[in-house]
């Protein structure tokens, strides 16, 4: 059996083929997953072979990572790694950008914000750095003013002037399109809005603008980080096969970041 296994891998390697390296990437469902997948259809035929795994938050990933049951993952925007990093101490770094995606205010209850009435309830994520998102999605759009030297760290504590008196809930960023039907409005990271049906482009009633610092990256092990796969990993994703298929299946609701 071992002489028959190094044949084929010389066989693979004198028609040109290299023995496929098997690495796990950690996504979270929805666009990130859906994206990963023709990642892995682009780096098979370079020598990658790519296992995708699911997560359902934004804590596990990062952990899993960490502690080596995944050799990347590719879910999360700069500032939440950076706010993670920060809090944790993982030895984890970014080695490429792969999408922004705007943040939205959803309703079942009002079309616009101007609708929102005095006392109104939003819904924002409960982790600091996309509860900071949210927020500042909101003042850029006049419901409120902050701090500005809070920075993209903004809490509901920052807030300087909020003349609708608006109440702000703070919930699992997975949990906020069901709590739709029990507050006014809701602040959801595009993932989540879309796996739960809603399109950005199409249902939000306000989104963040295309000029933002959140651009989602690929992370891995400090240790990592110039090893050959991840080269591969990071040249897979940026292919013109990867944004062509973004653009087509997403259709402006998430941006190319490369």
């Amino acid at each position: 059996m071992k002489k028959l296994i190094i044949a084929a891998a010389i066989a693979a390697l004198s028609a040109g083929t290299a023995l496929a390296e098997t690495i796990k990437v950690g996504v979270t469902p929805g666009e990130h997953a859906q994206i990963m997948e023709k990642v892995k259809e682009v780096a098979a035929p370079k020598g990658l072979d790519i296992e995708i795994l699911e997560f359902s938050d934004y804590v596990v990933p990062n952990q899993a990572l960490a502690d080596g049951d995944l050799n990347a993952n590719s879910f999360q925007h700069q500032p939440y790694l950076d706010n993670q990093i920060a809090d944790r101490g993982f030895e984890i770094v970014s080695v490429g950008t792969t999408i922004t995606t705007p943040m939205g205010v959803y309703s079942q209850k009002v079309k616009s914000l101007d609708e929102l009435t005095d006392g109104a309830t939003i819904a924002i994520p409960n982790d600091p750095t996309n509860g900071g998102r949210a927020l500042l999605v909101l003042a850029s759009k006049g419901l409120i003013k902050v701090k500005e030297e809070a920075g993209l760290k903004v809490t509901p504590a920052d807030i300087t002037e909020n003349p609708k008196n608006i109440t702000f809930a703070e919930l699992d960023a997975a949990q906020l399109p069901r709590s739709l039907q029990d507050v006014d409005a809701a602040v959801i990271n595009t993932n989540y809005a879309m796996e739960a049906g809603l399109h950005p482009k199409k249902d939000a009633i306000a989104i963040e603008g295309e000029k933002s610092p959140y651009a989602n990256v690929i992370a891995v092990r400090k240790a990592d980080k110039d090893a050959p796969w991840v080269k591969t990993l990071v040249e897979s994703y940026h292919d013109e096969k990867v944004k062509a298929f973004i653009n087509d299946t997403f259709k402006g609701a998430l941006i190319p970041s490369w």
